[in-house]
């Protein structure tokens, strides 16, 4: 089976599941997004535990009934196998079976057992698939998913429906599988419930095109045992793209985001990637209230990758005191927004995430984050005070600045800006806002690059190639001089074209000219006399 065409299939049980909850009443839900995803993940886990199991015993592998020959084991036997498994398989008891319930479903209150079973398999695999909250709780896999459904008399139909529906399609081929097939996959299925537009807590989707570009020039050398960090991690394009990029088992991922459904969504998409080593360290939690991430000494840990696309406005007014202390004064060494008296909503948190960002790289730490476009020329305050620290620390490798519209969901400019504490050298400045094509996207017009152009500024930035009216290379006493502007185009060389001509045909053009202007002007002077006749015949009519 092709890898279309079992995309397709795996499409067609999500849209599948979708209809279920709409027939119960949870089309678009609040809830409808737990129930999808919890499923999806549930049935994952069942075809990822089939498919390693029979990695390890040929019997199972050539067995004409799986469930039977494992059910068989003793309680030993059992026991070993599991202990065979890798960390990033669950560990699932025969009664977790998909096909287990399935047989069950006519007993009474299948809905309960449904439930419990979810329950049962998220304690058993507590310790490494839960997401921990800032204060240490932990998030649970799994809730307890018939009880959305509000009409207790429907929920044992409900529970039914959705095992009738996992139980008649296998994932087991699905696991040999590269990166883009599980990226395609996890983009259908939250494409409904990661729908942000007022691009608040970083819970929109960062486009492919600006991914790629971020983590092709982060990662150009071969790297062992890294850490990545995203401190507004969103459902983690970002953090999934630059794993693939440096290899998952090369790396270890770290990341916060304030919210619950974010965290549980890059929690899945770490489970469908090969990443489940790094679960235990996704925090859900306001980053820069309360960063969780510090090392033995309790001082905030240092990064040796950070990519973000952090929200760029939000009212934060509400701890904004609480961030003007002593300890925070370092970390926050360019300033705190006030709050204004007006349009609280629009408070530039960008601002405290790019110095958190800073402050958490190692030494030779290298960082990729969004930012709105006014940042890089903005004269005065923060915005400024940030670039200059960029440019005096030495740790700035370039910005890319993108063609409007790049999101869909927001009609702000954005930049992004590279860091790299061990670039003491030439900062590449490009200028891609030329680039792309204008596509409708709902009711949005969005603007998309061709991997042609996205190859453009990724070689353009790597190469440190000056293109004229593109891309430019400026060394940091140049961005001083230009007051720390970090904007292409104030760097772009003004062309003046010369002409050959002699002297006489110089006099003769010359002379053009100046009959010309004689001839507009006096053409002038007689407009001006007509409007003034015009002017007075007006006045003394009235």
């Amino acid at each position: 089976m092709t890898d279309v065409i079992f995309k397709d299939k795996i499409k067609v049980l999500i849209d599948s599941l979708k209809s279920i909850c709409a027939n119960y009443g949870l089309g678009n839900d609040g809830n409808e997004f737990k129930i999808i995803t919890q499923v999806f993940l549930y049935k994952f886990m069942n075809d990822k535990f089939t498919f390693e199991t029979k990695l390890l015993d040929e019997k199972l592998k050539n067995s004409d009934n799986w469930e039977k020959e494992i059910s068989e084991y003793s309680e030993n036997a059992y026991e070993m196998l599991l202990l065979k498994l890798g960390g990033e398989t669950a560990i699932l008891k025969p009664e977790h079976f998909i096909s287990k319930l399935f047989d069950r479903q006519n007993e009474a209150e299948f809905a309960k057992l449904f439930d419990d079973t979810l329950m049962d398999v998220a304690i058993t695999n507590n310790e490494i698939f839960s997401v921990k909250t800032e204060g240490g709780a932990k998030v649970r896999l799994f809730d307890r998913l018939t009880e959305y459904i509000s009409d207790t008399s429907k929920r044992d139909n409900f529970a039914k429906a959705i095992i009738n529906k996992i139980v008649s399609v296998s994932f087991e081929n699905i696991f040999n599988q590269k990166y883009d097939f599980y990226a395609t996959i996890f983009e259908y299925l939250i494409k409904d419930y990661n729908k942000d537009g007022g691009g608040k807590y970083a819970e929109y989707y960062t486009p492919h095109a600006v991914a790629k570009i971020m983590v092709a020039i982060l990662v150009i050398e071969p790297s062992q045992n890294v850490t990545v960090y995203d401190p507004s991690a969103g459902s983690g394009t970002l953090l999934m793209n630059i794993a693939h990029a440096i290899g998952e088992e090369k790396c270890t991922i770290y990341s916060q985001d304030i919210s619950q459904k974010s965290s549980n969504l890059l929690r899945l998409n770490l489970i469908l990637n090969n990443l489940v080593h790094s679960i235990p360290n996704i925090i859900q939690g306001n980053t820069i209230l309360h960063p969780y991430h510090k090392n033995d000494e309790g001082k905030l840990e240092k990064f040796d990758f950070i990519v973000s696309n952090p929200p760029f406005k939000l009212d934060f007014s509400d701890f904004r005191n609480d961030l003007d202390s002593k300890e925070n004064h370092k970390r926050f060494f360019a300033g705190i927004p006030n709050i204004p008296k007006k349009a609280i909503d629009k408070m530039a948190i960008y601002t405290l995430f790019l110095q958190h960002i800073m402050f958490s790289l190692s030494k030779t730490g290298k960082a990729a984050v969004v930012v709105p476009t006014g940042f890089i020329t903005a004269q005065t305050g923060i915005d400024k005070k940030i670039r200059q620290k960029l440019v005096e620390s030495k740790m700035l490798a370039g910005v890319v600045s993108m063609p409007s519209n790049i999101f869909a969901t927001t009609g702000t400019n954005v930049s992004i800006v590279f860091m790299d504490r061990s670039n003491k050298e030439n900062v590449v400045l490009i200028d891609a806002s030329n680039l792309g094509e204008k596509v409708k996207e709902g009711k949005n017009q969005k603007t998309v690059l061709t991997a042609k152009e996205e190859q453009k500024i990724i070689d353009t930035f790597n190469n440190k190639e000056q293109v004229d009216d593109f891309s430019v290379v400026v060394s940091y006493d140049e961005i001083t001089k230009k007051n720390y502007s970090l904007s292409a185009g104030q760097y772009f060389e003004v062309k003046i074209e010369y002409v050959d001509i002699t002297a006489e045909e110089f006099a003769d053009k010359m002379n053009t000219f100046t009959f010309n202007l004689d001839k507009l002007f006096a053409e002038s002077k007689v407009l001006e006399i007509e409007i003034s006749k015009n002017l007075k015949g007006l006045k003394y009519e009235k």
